[in-house]
């Protein structure tokens, strides 16, 4: 909550900074004791309702940030009295409503800050023209309508613009403002023809962000030279462009980019050092990587995945010293995983899944690694059990090789995984522009609950699934308190389920489907209260299955154990059975019979209620 004594403070006061405290609260209705407050800081946090309109009355004020909470209804016309504001900062709330017309009075403003919201009407330069010392201009919702006049040029010269789902064309004004150094345009489905132009004007930008707009055009004769390139998610086809040796920067994915990347890593390497994200993913590249990577050493990101590329990885990556993320996975990759990697000492996720690459399992990981993605490949032998000692990973995705032997008995000496702290979930990096701190946030992909889906934060998950793996499910294993999803199906294992499993208090999924598991369904599986999917089919235990709703999934979790009984299967158990034959028949009228049956019944639809979507696959 919003502490009482701010508003009703006796002495003067002139900056107030409340952001990121989780405030959940409204502001009051009525004026509070803050006419001398020049500065009111209060974005994220949680605040809703409306904005109210005695901040209007505010004189003196000169900052106010509201952003990044949940606040509603229009932007209050009083915000237009404010006549010494210089920055108004209301983004990525839920406003609705036009922009009033009286924001045209904050003749001081320096910054408007109004993307993000729900708002409607037309944006013309009527709600411009009188800002004279504007630099930063943040602005666009789904309905709102762009509609200037091509021939307008503003009064302003900007710094910073992000607009937001722009129809049609680009304002024609954007290209008169020659000391833009920050452009963002995201959403949008305007053109940005002439593209010549465009690139030329792109020349003066340090930082250029147009994810997720409908561009099209053929790169391979654009030079890019802004220091932050992220044109990802769009209709760029050709080759690859040039970039300049000021590119920090270069986000390329998910386009229609074909051909060998050789181009952009091998022509004119001279004194390229300062990449530090490279990111072409998701487009139609092929070929062989390029052995080029001694030239970029400054690297801390590539990302090659979803791509057409084959051949082997390349020694020369072992030299990329910086190198953090390395995602080559569902390429056509063969061969052994580079030794040469061990020289990448801070590399915090190898994701090389859906390829054909052989041998096995790197022993020689460094501490850092957090993700190891070699799902769908053609690994064999034994899981190292060098990775016991990697302290900090959290995903251990082996799925669908050939991996043999037995499960390793000393994962608990894997702390990340004990922990359930949530902290060290997200993977980011930041990129220093010009003084201004950029987060970059990694997502790796990952199939959990059934589903394949790529996450910000990462999850604590072992997937051994669809391999050779034999012996029995090691005590260890249940020592990793933090665990969230455990798949082991598709193995060989046998042994029983340890009473202890009721350790793994996080767990969300689990699937040991598919193995030669036997005995009794332990009652302390009961107490996995986050579980949401289970599947225990096709093994060998025998015995009732514990209640608990969160085991009572549908009949699809436990199919192929002949010997087990009880909800949600059909199958009556011995015990049930029994007592119910011993009761006197005199007692076993009608009613009773029918509120017998009807508890059952009960006990099944809500198993099918709970479980229904979160079955595992049982083939």
């Amino acid at each position: 909550q919003l502490p009482s004594w701010l508003f009703n403070l006796s002495c003067d006061i002139s900056y107030i900074d409340l952001s990121q405290n989780e405030i959940h609260s409204q502001l009051p209705k009525t004026l509070p004791n803050l006419r001398s407050v020049k500065s009111l800081i209060l974005s994220h946090n949680y605040l809703k309702g409306s904005i109210p309109n005695w901040l209007g009355q505010l004189e003196q004020l000169q900052e106010l940030v509201l952003s990044d909470n949940f606040f509603s209804g229009p932007i209050p016309a009083s915000l237009g009295n404010l006549s010494s504001l210089i920055e108004l900062i209301l983004d990525l709330n839920e406003l609705n409503g036009n922009l009033p017309d009286t924001l045209g009075q904050l003749f001081n403003s320096e910054t408007l800050r109004v993307g993000g919201n729900s708002l409607t009407g037309i944006v013309s330069e009527r709600n411009l023209l009188s800002f004279p010392k504007l630099q930063r201009l943040y602005i666009g919702s789904p309905d709102l309508i762009f509609n200037f006049d091509p021939g307008w040029v503003p009064s302003f010269q900007l710094l910073r613009i992000g607009l937001g789902y722009v129809r049609d064309q680009l304002p024609a004004w954007l290209f008169t403002q020659t000391s833009l150094k920050y452009l963002s345009i995201l959403h949008s489905t305007a053109s940005f023809e002439p593209l010549d132009k465009f690139w030329n004007f792109a020349t003066q930008l340090e930082y250029i962000d147009l994810t997720n707009n409908t561009i099209h055009g053929d790169m391979s004769n654009v030079l890019l030279s802004s220091k932050f390139v992220w044109l990802a998610s769009n209709n760029l086809s050709g080759g690859m462009p040039g970039i300049s040796p000021q590119v920090t920067v270069l986000n390329l994915g998910n386009n229609s980019l074909f051909g060998s990347i050789s181009p952009l890593l091998c022509d004119n390497m001279t004194d390229k050092s300062n990449l530090v994200h490279l990111s072409l993913g998701h487009n139609h590249l092929s070929g062989e990587i390029t052995s080029c990577w001694n030239n970029w050493k400054s690297l801390v990101l590539i990302g090659l995945q979803s791509n057409n590329l084959t051949g082997k990885i390349p020694h020369s990556m072992g030299s990329l010293s910086n190198l953090r993320f390395l995602y080559l996975g569902s390429n056509k990759f063969f061969g052994e995983v580079p030794f040469s990697l061990k020289n990448c000492k801070n590399l915090r996720i190898l994701d090389l899944g859906h390829n054909n690459l052989s041998g096995v399992i790197p022993s020689w990981l460094g501490q850092s690694v957090k993700g190891l993605l070699l799902r769908s490949n053609q690994f064999s032998g034994n899981i190292p059990t060098e990775l016991c000692q990697i302290n900090s990973i959290m995903v251990m995705d082996f799925a669908s090789n050939r991996l043999s032997g037995s499960i390793p008995n000393c994962l608990q000496n894997i702390t990340a995984m004990i922990s359930s702290y949530a902290s060290t979930r997200r993977v980011v990096f930041t990129v220093n522009l010009t003084g201004i701190p950029v987060h970059i946030y990694c997502n790796i992909w990952m199939l959990i609950k059934g589903n394949e889906l790529a996450y910000v934060d990462l999850m604590n998950v072992i997937d051994l699934s669809s391999n050779n793996l034999s012996g029995s499910v090691p005590l260890e294993m249940y020592m990793l308190t933090g665990l969230q999803s455990l798949n082991l199906s598709h193995n060989q294992l046998m042994g029983t389920i340890l009473e202890e499993i009721d350790n793994l208090k996080q767990l969300e999924a689990i699937d040991l489907s598919r193995n030669n598991l036997s005995g009794e369904i332990p009652e302390s599986m009961s107490a996995l209260h986050y579980l949401a999917v289970l599947n225990l089919s096709f093994n060998n235990f025998v015995g009732k299955i514990p209640t608990g709703t969160q085991l009572g999934s549908t009949n699809l979790s436990y199919i192929g154990n002949p010997d087990l009984c009880g909800a949600p299967l059909t199958k009556i158990c011995p015990q049930d059975d029994e007592s119910h034959d011993t009761k006197p028949r005199e007692e076993e009228d009608d009613d009773e019979k029918s509120e017998v049956y009807s508890w059952f019944y009960m006990g099944l639809g809500i198993g099918f209620a709970v479980g229904f979507w979160g079955v595992l696959g049982t083939t």
